[in-house]
């Protein structure tokens, strides 16, 4: 018998988690989750964390399994994941992943992709202009020597955009460039599922959950991570802009603002990069389940 991997990809704030749920609950299944700021058990509010009737309703996996002082790879992702999902698949031929983070979805589903070694004095370097010149210089930087990576990383983390510029320098190709090796072989049949919205109600129901956020206590939870601002973990959306407000950079309500606009950001990129894939199968994030399972059982029959 055949195994499949049914994966949920859609843009933050779109519902993939009540979808997933549903499929997984009609399946028998267990999910595997592949959100990145999910791992982390200190990060709960400001990641959207299943809540605990969500976790009870279906099996998850790599939910807040993970602390923010742990290093912690895409590629260590993918092997924890592949074995993850030998384990599932043995129990029951199907299996359900989601998640809103490109890299890690296609880490597990086509591998990782290969880039040389360059010199660790291009980091350096790079980390230099970033603590003096901000942000800001880094991601002018790469939009002008590789504007297709511009367009799909996450460029309010400076990790991705110091990854993506050591590879352009070192090497004087795009780091995109690099991301089209062959597939790698897996046991089972990725079943993608997308969940779209127009842009307006993609940005209202983003807007919405910030909201939510603040009054579940995201402050008083960045407060608490503040003391360790500088880890990898903590330099996502979401917490950033309030470290910058208890820096004294600005005021709760424009932290607040910043928070939208960068997730609204982030969300117009995950589209760009999901609108790439041809496998995906597209629905409103609004179909009722029926139709998305009839979908997927004429794709496994």
């Amino acid at each position: 018998m055949s195994n499949y991997l049914i994966t949920v990809i859609g843009a933050t704030a779109i519902g993939k988690t009540a979808i997933s749920i549903k499929l997984a609950q009609h399946f028998n299944a267990e999910i595997i989750s592949c959100d990145s700021r999910q791992f982390y058990k200190e990060m709960k509010i400001g990641t959207a964390v299943p809540s605990c009737e969500e976790l009870t309703a279906a099996k998850h996996h790599f939910i807040q399994n993970r602390s923010i002082f742990e290093n912690y790879s895409v590629g260590q992702f993918e092997n924890d994941a592949l074995k993850k999902l030998d384990e599932l698949l043995l129990k029951n031929n199907l299996a359900i992943m989601v998640g809103g983070s490109g890299l890690y979805t296609n880490a597990v589903i086509d591998g990782l992709d290969y880039f040389p070694e360059v010199s660790p004095e291009i980091r350096d370097q790079l980390n230099i202009q970033l603590k003096e010149d901000g942000i800001e210089s880094l991601q002018k930087k790469l939009k002008e020597l590789d504007l297709n990576s511009y367009n799909t990383i996450e460029i309010e983390n400076p990790h991705r955009i110091i990854r993506a510029l050591e590879i352009c320098i070192g090497t004087g190709k795009t780091y995109s460039e690099f991301k089209n090796k062959p597939k790698a072989k897996r046991n089972f049949t990725p079943i993608k599922i997308g969940l779209s919205a127009d842009r307006e109600i993609m940005y209202n129901r983003i807007n919405k959950r910030v909201d939510i956020m603040i009054d579940q206590g995201l402050i008083e939870e960045a407060k608490k991570l503040y003391p360790n601002k500088n880890l990898n973990a903590l330099q996502t959306v979401g917490y950033r802009e309030l470290f910058n407000y208890f820096d004294g950079n600005c005021t709760l309500e424009f932290a607040i603002e910043e928070i939208k606009k960068n997730t609204r950001r982030f969300a117009k990129r995950q589209v760009t990069w999901n609108k790439k894939d041809d496998d995906i199968h597209w629905f409103d994030f609004e179909t009722d389940i029926s139709e998305i399972i009839n979908n997927i059982e004429s794709l496994i029959s």
